[in-house]
């Protein structure tokens, strides 16, 4: 039985800046975290220090949502800001939940932006509690937060401190951190989860998940953060700490490039544009079929479907339209909610499709009940075939490491064939991107440096023993 629609979705976006003139604002990070609002629809925060004295915001819903103009006044400016979108892969959608996480100790303040999830956050909370802490949140975030701050009262500075916390930690975590003197930048061993440094015209560092957030607040990329290193800045410059003295793979998730990332963002130096376009051409070259139309399902599947057309010599259109007012389907926290939306999302455009045999690119199922809705779309708006092509790998296993699928008992493709899911949503034939191609999205530099457990099932960071979304809400 197909269950609800659903979509494999990420969890946040983090974004911090540093002004030695005091001229790092919450405007900027608003700017940053609206570039970054496909990471995380439920929640968003700011924090601004200002004469080391830490004001913050944060709500639930869209960044325009939760910060007016008002707010933003109210923030204002400071030597150093931070912020965070959040999904909640890990802890209930409440406010309280929502970072910055912000944190006083007896040595100071600490606002933490965490994007990713930690395989050994439920046996750390419960050594922590055991010691004496009382958590508040039911995000693995404030774990981290606690390690910390427990670590920096015996550390001579804040990055020592961080450094001795992130190597008690087991998982995907980019850390965007705010001290009172200090901006800390931090990535975990594997590089799973993405992390970029920039520049602003006048020299101010910045960081964000994504460059596409670094153009939005007219900074230059200038790299990424290497797999297990710390960046710190304050008063005295920007120094690279390593975390880590074992040497470890890189092993990006390769679903940024196939969903997670804007295809105007560049990741570990590749376009994602490229990568989805070649994507396409990949499928056009394994799975052809005869067609009179190739298109995308927006936003994701576009690329690809251009790079199918263009492979292919098949002509490209838009089939499917995208109400720019209803955010990515998986944002919605029921089954009931997600279906709504997508009826609300799309719809297809019949003078396009009718009587046309069609080539749908979409970048993955994941139970299935989305592709069947879309299926059934294109063919109430008279098209005679839909041949659906998938610009990844079907989904084997479930992830641990920042999305939202910790089980494998709903994805369609286990148990199912190709022809068997062809049969169940409505399709004429259905075809994905083979292991060996997903593998090369991303170009010769980094084939066998990205994470793709979701369809090989090789963590490279090890796997939970107790990976519930709600595991401490359920304790």
């Amino acid at each position: 039985m197909i269950k609800a629609m659903y979509k494999y979705h990420e969890e946040c976006g983090v974004f911090g800046i540093w002004s030695g003139t005091g001229s790092a604002s919450a405007d900027q990070v608003a700017v940053g975290l609206t570039a970054l609002q496909h990471r995380g629809q439920e929640a968003a925060g700011i924090a601004v220090n200002d004469q080391r004295v830490i004001r913050y915001h944060k709500g639930l819903g869209l960044v325009h949502e939760v910060f007016d103009h008002d707010e933003l006044t109210r923030l204002g400016s400071g030597r150093i800001a931070v912020g965070h979108v959040r999904y909640s892969t890990s802890g209930n959608n409440t406010v309280i939940n929502a970072q910055p996480m912000v944190v006083r100790h007896v040595k100071g303040q600490l606002a933490l932006c965490h994007n990713g999830n930690l395989i050994n956050s439920d046996e750390l909370r419960r050594t922590l509690e055991l010691e004496g802490c009382i958590f508040q949140t039911t995000s693995d975030t404030e774990v981290i937060s606690y390690l910390i701050t427990r670590a920096r009262l015996k550390a001579p500075s804040i990055e020592e401190a961080v450094r001795a916390a992130v190597r008690q930690l087991q998982g995907s975590f980019s850390l965007v951190m705010m001290s009172p003197a200090k901006l800390l930048a931090c990535r975990d061993r594997f590089g799973l989860r993405p992390l970029c440094l920039g520049e602003m015209p006048d020299g101010s560092p910045v960081f964000a998940s994504e460059s596409c957030a670094l153009d939005a607040v007219g900074a230059r990329l200038i790299r990424e953060l290497n797999p297990g290193e710390l960046v710190v800045v304050d008063d005295d410059g920007m120094r690279s700490i390593p975390c880590f003295s074992d040497h470890r793979q890189h092993a990006l998730c390769v679903f940024e490039y196939i969903y997670f990332s804007r295809p105007d963002s560049v990741v570990q130096g590749i376009s994602v544009h490229e990568a989805r376009a070649r994507a396409g051409a990949f499928l056009a070259a394994d799975h052809p079929v005869d067609a009179d139309l190739v298109i995308g399902v927006p936003d994701s599947g576009l690329d690809a479907a251009l790079g199918y057309a263009e492979a292919a010599g098949i002509p490209y259109g838009i089939g499917l339209v995208k109400n720019k007012y209803i955010g990515r389907t998986f944002i919605a926290p029921t089954q009931k909610e997600r279906a709504d939306q997508v009826r609300l999302k799309l719809n297809a455009v019949s003078s396009v499709v009718s009587g046309k045999r069609i080539i749908l690119i979409d970048d993955s199922i994941v139970r299935g009940t989305t592709s069947k809705y879309i299926v059934q779309l294109l063919k109430d708006a008279g098209a005679s075939e839909v041949h659906l092509r998938i610009s990844a790998p079907p989904f084997l296993h479930p992830c641990f490491y920042g999305t939202d699928i910790d089980s494998d008992h709903s994805l369609i493709a286990n148990g199912h064939t190709p022809e068997e899911i062809a049969r169940m949503i409505g399709a004429d034939s259905l075809a994905f991107l083979s292991l060996d191609r997903v593998y090369a999205l991303a170009g010769e530099e980094l084939s066998g440096h990205l994470c793709a457990a979701c369809f090989d099932g090789n963590y490279p960071a090890g796997v939970p023993t107790v990976a519930d979304k709600d595991r401490f809400e359920i304790s």
